[in-house]
This record gives C-alpha cells, structure tokens and sequence, in this order.
C-alpha cells in the first residue's frame, strides 16, 4: 500500500508545525519520496536528532505504509 506525498507532506507538518516541506516521489510509485524539511526548531540540533524529529512526525510509518524516504532537514537562512 502507497502513501501520498499529501499525506506525509501534511504528518510531517502536524508534528512540526513550522517546517516548510517539499515532498519529491522520485520512481513515480507513491513508494520512494525525497522530503525536504525546513524548521527553526532544528536550529542547535545535530542532523540525526533533526532527521528523528521527521521520524516521529511521520508516526512509525517508516518501513511500512512509507517504503522509502530520501530525507534533508536544515534550518532557516537568516538574513
């Protein structure tokens, strides 16, 4: 079973409410995505920590419902 891009677009969000995401599906399948995830409250954290924060957004569906998730987090450019 697939999962839309709306659907981990919108996890992602309900979970880190300030994030600016931008979900690529990347074989056309609804099965491998890329995200791309934007929040201040990764701001301090190391990578892994930013990366488990997206984890737990998306509910442990990792895996499962979600087969593959090429992920990028970062923090907003100050200006």
């Amino acid at each position: 079973m697939a999962m839309a891009a709306a659907d981990i677009e919108t996890l992602i969000r309900a979970g880190i409410p300030d994030a600016v995401v931008e979900i690529t599906d990347l074989a056309g399948d609804g099965d491998h995505y890329a995200a791309r995830v934007v929040s201040e409250s990764f701001r301090g954290m190391p990578r892994v920590r930013q990366h488990q924060a997206v984890y737990a957004a998306l509910g442990g569906r990792m895996g499962g419902v979600l087969h593959a998730l090429q992920l990028t987090t970062a923090v907003p450019v100050q200006e």
